[in-house]
């Protein structure tokens, strides 16, 4: 789906690139005005059809989370990757419906719908640091910890490994887990891959066979990991909530803004032209 904006963007900017790069005052003597126009068959249709996949993704994921619509044929966490497919590729061809030419009402619409994109990026790095069933629902605190086992217990189970090894392994694992410090997601993240360095480093040094290496290496990076989101999870959870406070507003601003921006454009005589 990433690869499908990607695609349309590049070739939104190749198509009329020569057009969106004319002055406005230049505009109405191109050749291709007619084409690029909103009003024209190019700009029209992008700005129909980028509407309609915004209120397609904002209705679809609404009525599935708040009214269980469709729970039985799609889990929430691939509709809401749906929602952003939709939702990030539709104010894209709104955009390019404009011709980059904002002013009065619609720059309100426009600039909201910037906001409610970027709010958008902000809420998804939000949602996936807060830790979920396959289904999408938010495991509680107590949940998560049942699923923290006893790193030491695990890792000297299954693996036979000199006692200075296994003790370095599980000592620098829990300097990472069991870290209250106040330190930031980025520093976290670095802090880990610090560990897992100098852990392979020594599992190197033993010789030890690449497939336990490896396997070792990825309990330690579940373990920090799931500490990491444990040690977050109220503060993620609250912040979420300020997301929505934030979110829902630009989208509502949006959207009563677009249904004006219609009803005018079909009072001064413009109809559906397909």
């Amino acid at each position: 789906m990433v690869a499908i904006v990607i695609l349309t963007t590049m070739y939104l900017i190749y198509a009329g690139m020569e057009y969106y790069n004319t002055p406005f005052e230049e505009r109405f003597y191109h050749p291709r005005h007619d084409w690029f126009k909103p009003s024209g068959a190019f700009g029209h249709g992008l700005g129909i059809i980028g509407t309609l996949m915004i209120l397609v993704g904002v209705v679809l994921y609404i009525a599935r989370k708040r009214y269980n619509f469709l729970s039985r044929l799609i889990r929430l966490k691939y509709l809401l990757e749906f929602h952003i497919f939709l939702c990030t590729l539709g104010p894209i061809l709104v955009l390019f419906h404009t011709a980059f030419k904002f002013g009065g009402i619609v720059s309100i619409a426009f600039w909201s719908m910037v906001a409610v994109v970027l709010s958008g990026v902000i809420g998804r790095f939000i949602y996936i640091q807060i830790p979920r069933t396959i289904e999408g629902r938010a495991l509680s605190l107590n949940e998560l910890k049942n699923m923290k086992t006893d790193f030491t217990n695990s890792f000297n189970e299954k693996f036979n490994i000199d006692l200075k090894t296994r003790l370095l392994i599980v000592n620098t694992t829990r300097e990472v887990s069991d870290d209250k410090s106040n330190v930031s997601i980025i520093q976290n993240y670095f802090n880990g891959r610090k560990t897992l360095k100098l852990i392979n480093k020594e599992l190197k040094a033993i010789q030890l066979p690449k497939n336990d290496r490896l396997s070792i290496l990825k309990m330690v990076k579940n373990d920090i990991s799931l500490s990491g989101r444990i040690a977050r999870l109220q503060s993620m959870q609250r912040l979420f909530k300020y997301w929505h406070v934030a979110h829902l507003p630009f989208a509502l601003i949006m959207l009563i803004i677009v249904i004006i921006h219609i009803g005018i454009t079909l009072a001064f005589g413009y109809k559906w032209i397909f």
